[in-house]
């Protein structure tokens, strides 16, 4: 019989988890290696600094492995690789800077290459004579980094951390201004300039400048800028003038300031004030005028030797200035007149017066000033251009009054007001010179030397009819008049000559007379009354 099997008595398999190997101490060596190359590893290039990409237009002796890059003479890198760009146009350095300089490499910095260069403003980078060429670094002020560039063409004129300040100015040209042109104060080398551009409008030039500390709190607000640039020589109305600044300025160029005494204690302007650029001296410090009076002349004459900015006189004195000289069609007219354009200025009028309070008066009030010039008008005040340099030929506008001329009412709704004028002394000279000219050629010269031809024939002739018919009988006439003489010298001469004799004779009848005359006169003093009552008989004794 088969046995019967107890299936619940049937033992069950028990599962046993896998025992794990244990780590074995024959990979202790090179996890510990691994990790060291990799600190190792981390190490390098948390020391490392940045490398950076500079593009320069040429990289002069720049090259791999050999060049510097330099902050104030102190190696922070070097070139790594010496490329042309992808066009062929540009040279593309590779460098690796120092962790230490790392935080030079920003937004702003700039870089060049330093080589030896002779300018007319100076001498720069002699130590590459020795050393190399190197690339130099400016830094800069910001503070997020960066790793590509622009390389400079020439080193930048001044550096971040140089003290002082820098300033714009405007300018209608650039003259001989350039980088690296000195800055004059009081004729003492005070700065340069560190650049220009044209303004945004294209109409003027602005020029950047830097002041060096601590010369730069003299620049205020009021501070006047002029061209110091070579030799300035002018020769206008007012006269031959030469002005310069130093030997250095007539080659490279350069910029004085100065500001007027009665503005030195206000505060020093702030960096990058924007300033305007005069021409010379003359015209950066002449006296701001705040108030202008503008006027129209109409000349009917030459304004040859008038230009822009000659001045306007009342009696010699300056009291304005000339703003535009140029023609005018009148259409009622039909003619094109000569117009210039003045500006008189009631303050530099009135500086040339005597304190006046009447007067003062007046001219607080645009209505006291028209009454004021209209009165003036009446009484004969005209303008005339008169020459101020007979070399030049340069000429003013002169206000003088003149006697005999007729008054003239100026109309004040039609701005700018008209004045009336004078022709110039000038132009009375040529009328004059043309008269008599035109004179002298309604003369008939022809007909008057036919009349001396005709003269002179005559006169010929008569001469030679002199000379054939009046001679011979003035010489008879002469030997006539020598017998006379003769006759009369042996007659008065001789010593029993009659008329001698005669001459004794008359000469002792006058001495006679003369003894008479001084009897009587002696007499007639002693009785005055003779004459009256005749001569007395004397009593005999």
């Amino acid at each position: 019989m088969t046995e019967q099997i107890d299936l619940d008595n049937i033992p069950q398999a028990t599962v046993v988890p896998k025992k794990r190997m244990r780590f074995s101490v024959v990979w202790i060596i090179p996890v510990v290696a691994a990790l060291v190359a990799i600190g190792i590893a981390v190490q390098r290039i948390l020391s490392e600094g940045p490398t950076i990409t500079i593009v320069f237009k040429a990289a002069e002796g720049v090259e791999a492995g050999k060049t510097f890059v330099k902050y104030k003479d102190v190696n922070i890198g070097q070139v790594k690789t010496v490329k042309l760009s992808s066009d062929y146009t540009k040279v593309v350095v590779t460098a690796k800077i120092d962790k230490s300089a790392e935080g030079l490499i920003v937004e702003d910095a700039e870089f060049w290459v330093e080589k030896p260069r002779v300018t007319l403003s100076g001498v720069s980078g002699i130590s590459t004579l020795l050393t190399g060429n190197f690339i130099g670094l400016r830094m800069g002020k910001s503070k997020q980094p960066k790793h590509k560039f622009i390389g400079r063409d020439v080193p930048p004129a001044v550096t971040v951390d140089q003290p002082g300040r820098i300033f714009q100015l405007q300018a209608d040209n650039l003259g001989s201004v350039g980088i690296g042109s000195p800055l004059y104060y009081r004729r003492l080398n005070v700065g340069q300039v560190i650049g220009y551009d044209l303004a945004g409008d294209g109409k003027s030039l602005q020029i950047k400048i830097f002041v060096n500390a601590p010369y730069d709190k003299y620049v205020t607000k009021e501070t006047r800028f002029w061209e110091a640039s070579g030799i300035d020589v002018s020769m206008g109305a007012s006269g031959f003038n030469v002005e310069t600044e130093s030997v250095v300025s007539m080659l490279v160029g350069g910029i004085a300031f100065e500001t007027p005494p009665q503005f030195m204690e206000l505060n020093p302007a702030d960096a990058n004030a924007l300033f305007t650029l005069f021409r010379n001296r003359a015209a950066a410090m002449a006296e701001r005028e705040t108030i202008m009076t503008p006027y129209v002349l109409y000349f009917n004459e030459s304004l040859l030797g008038l230009s822009v900015g000659a001045p306007v006189t009342y009696r010699g004195l300056p009291v304005g200035e000339v703003t535009a000289v140029g023609l005018e069609y009148d259409p009622a007219k039909h003619f094109i007149r000569p117009r210039v354009d003045i500006q008189v200025y009631p303050a530099r009028f009135m500086a040339h017066v005597k304190k006046s309070a009447a007067l003062d008066e007046q001219a607080g009030s645009e209505t006291g000033r028209h009454a004021f010039l209209q009165r003036m008008i009446d009484k004969g005040l005209r303008a005339q251009l008169r020459s101020g340099n007979l070399l030049t030929g340069q000429l003013y506008v002169a206000f003088d009054h003149f006697r005999g001329v007729p008054k003239v009412k100026i109309d004040w709704t039609n701005p700018p007001p008209e004045l009336p004028v004078m022709p110039s002394g000038l132009e009375d000279l040529k009328t004059k010179i043309n008269d008599v000219l035109a004179k002298i050629d309604r003369i008939p010269l022809d007909a008057i030397g036919e009349d001396v031809k005709k003269l002179l024939t005559g006169l010929d002739g008569l001469v030679k009819r002199v000379d054939r018919e009046v001679l011979p009988e003035l010489k008879k006439t002469l030997e006539a008049l020598e017998r006379v003489l003769k006759s009369t010298d042996s007659t008065l001469v001789g010593k029993d000559a009659p008329a001698q004799q005669e001459m004794r004779e008359a000469l002792q009848e006058v001495r006679r007379a003369a003894q008479a005359v001084s009897g009587l006169v002696d007499y007639l003093e002693r009785n005055p009354d003779a004459l009256i009552r005749g001569k007395t008989q004397e009593k005999s004794k």
